[in-house]
């Protein structure tokens, strides 16, 4: 990488003076809101005085779960009661030092509160409110329960993936309703808050899972065409055809490239250094190709189950012009030169005094630091802060609303 192209380690952040509210929970709203913290925004994190369920995940480390820390790290932390009346109090008061607030319940629960967005927009009308649900804050479904496994098997992931499967139906081990929602929805507020510099008012933003997962998915499109498609034509590339081989050593590698493709065909032969399929009556072109496709597959197979390792199998499909990647685990991967020059992998204070392995932001900008920064926090542990430097409360009012049971603060017990 060239010096002028290099991220300045103490460059600004690009949201920096930027003030987030968080009340999600779980998965999708933590993902939006790490991003925000991640570029540079002040992110508070509201819990219940039940803690976020991921609290209560393993691994653990001390009374940090990792799951925890990976999505909520970088973030202060605040808990309190909203069924409480003082609770909803000074949710108004923090919202008038706020730009954006962010929320992952079901439709109406913040309207129910008190705190929906009629009611913050009428005390900051900069405020740009941003809701994530499994369908949308209205329509005959918003009231629905949905996680990310319930969403993609409405939205036909869940479907996809059985028929790649020979028609064996599991649930995807990875949450990609929630986690693509989650970056929808911080895009959308990039957007709105660059909006905000023209109209000087915010506004609100309703982001459902399943229309993401639609809006994600590349294959939509084909399978909402319901017209005729030519024989001989492979629809929507199918990359759940692409090749998967091993090589000598028993790795286990992926291609990128439907063998049966016109063009693609021709790399494979020409990686094969067989050139005689060229004028194979099997594969002649794309439709016996598609006819012969498990023969053609078996030849690949067991061309590739002669090359010594994967290291040479990608340097031939390089020279064919094909991509090919080694299926790793995430840790074989965290353990690579490439992991190492790009600092893929942080370690995370794991507030025990050592440390968890977690992933690093993705972006490196060359004006700014937007790597992950800080420690994953304990429920409550930035009360006092947060309610004496925003709304000027003292740190005896602190303690009385403490007491109360407006506020609350779980920290770890110490020996």
């Amino acid at each position: 990488m060239s010096t002028h192209h290099s991220p300045q380690p103490n460059g600004q952040r690009p949201l920096e003076g930027i003030r987030v509210l968080d009340f999600t929970r779980v998965l999708s709203g933590p993902h939006c809101t790490r991003m925000l913290s991640d570029l540079g925004a002040d992110v508070i994190k509201l819990e219940p005085p039940e803690g976020d369920l991921t609290r209560f995940a393993f691994p653990r480390v001390g009374s940090m779960s990792t799951y925890f820390a990976q999505q909520n790290i970088g973030k202060k932390n605040i808990s309190m009661d909203l069924k409480q009346p003082e609770a909803i109090a000074l949710i108004k008061q923090l919202v008038e030092h706020c730009d954006i607030v962010v929320e992952n319940f079901r439709a109406g629960v913040m309207d129910k509160l008190g705190i929906g967005y009629e009611v913050l927009s009428a005390i900051n009308p900069r405020i740009i409110y941003a809701a994530i649900s499994g369908y949308g804050n209205s329509g005959p479904w918003m009231h629905r329960r949905a996680y990310a496994s319930v969403v993609n098997a409405e939205t036909g992931l869940t479907g996809l993936q059985a028929n790649a499967r020979g028609g064996d139906l599991t649930n995807d081990p990875h949450s990609h309703a929630d986690v693509y929602t989650g970056m929808e929805m911080a895009s959308a507020i990039l957007a709105a808050l660059y909006q905000r510099t023209n109209t000087k008012t915010g506004q609100y933003i309703d982001v459902s899972m399943a229309q993401t997962m639609l809006y994600v998915n590349e294959h939509v499109q084909n399978e909402l065409f319901d017209r005729p498609v030519p024989a001989g034509q492979i629809r929507s590339f199918q990359p759940g055809d692409y090749p998967v081989l091993q090589t000598a050593d028993g790795r286990n590698v992926v291609v990128s490239g439907h063998p049966a493709e016109r063009g693609t065909f021709d790399l494979f032969v020409t990686a094969m250094n067989r050139p005689e399929l060229l004028t194979d009556p099997r594969f002649t072109d794309v439709e016996t190709r598609l006819k012969n496709f498990e023969e053609f597959s078996t030849i690949i197979r067991e061309w590739a189950a002669t090359v010594p390792n994967p290291d040479a199998l990608e340097n031939i499909m390089e020279v064919a012009g094909l991509a090919m990647g080694t299926l790793r685990t995430m840790d074989e991967l965290s353990h690579t030169d490439w992991a190492a020059e790009r600092n893929v992998i942080i370690d995370a204070d794991d507030r025990s005094g050592s440390t968890i392995r977690v992933p690093n932001s993705p972006w490196m900008f060359s004006g700014s630091d937007t790597s992950t920064r800080g420690v994953p926090k304990f429920r409550g542990e930035d009360n006092a802060e947060v309610f004496t430097s925003l709304l000027g409360i003292t740190p005896e009012e602190v303690e009385r609303l403490t007491q109360a049971g407006v506020l609350s603060i779980r920290l770890p017990k110490t020996s």
